[in-house]
């Protein structure tokens, strides 16, 4: 897990960067559009980072679980934020438009096997 935790991280470091990027230096190059779907992208990327951290330092799930989340909202990140990043520096969206839904239904994946991840541990239904 110290792996994914070291990975995180530096996407939490990436994620900051972009959005400082996108708020400073790319309001002069890209269209009131293409700047709020690029902020969606590092937005959506923030909120997964976070989870990551969180998922990865909870203890209570196992080694297996913590992989599994991970590599949803890892592979999540990479399909929709990166997509729609590619679409704003210039890759037409009608050559990877599934790409952005896919990444979007593995944060959804993510979610759910989250949920059950917290509904089957049995040190939580015991109120621990």
């Amino acid at each position: 897990m110290k792996k994914i935790l070291v990975l995180v991280a530096f996407l939490g470091a990436i994620t900051v960067i972009l959005g400082a990027f996108g708020a400073h230096s790319l309001k002069d190059i890209l269209n009131v559009q293409e700047l709020k779907s690029f902020d969606t992208a590092v937005r959506y990327q923030m909120y997964h980072v976070l989870v990551l951290l969180f998922v990865n330092s909870y203890n209570v799930f196992t080694i297996k679980q913590k992989k599994n989340i991970s590599m949803l909202f890892l592979f999540g990140i990479l399909f929709f934020s990166g997509s729609i990043y590619a679409i704003v520096f210039g890759i037409e969206a009608k050559n990877i438009w599934f790409v952005t839904p896919l990444g979007g239904f593995l944060f959804i994946l993510g979610w759910v096997l989250l949920a059950f991840s917290f509904f089957n541990e049995k040190t939580i239904n015991k109120g621990v």
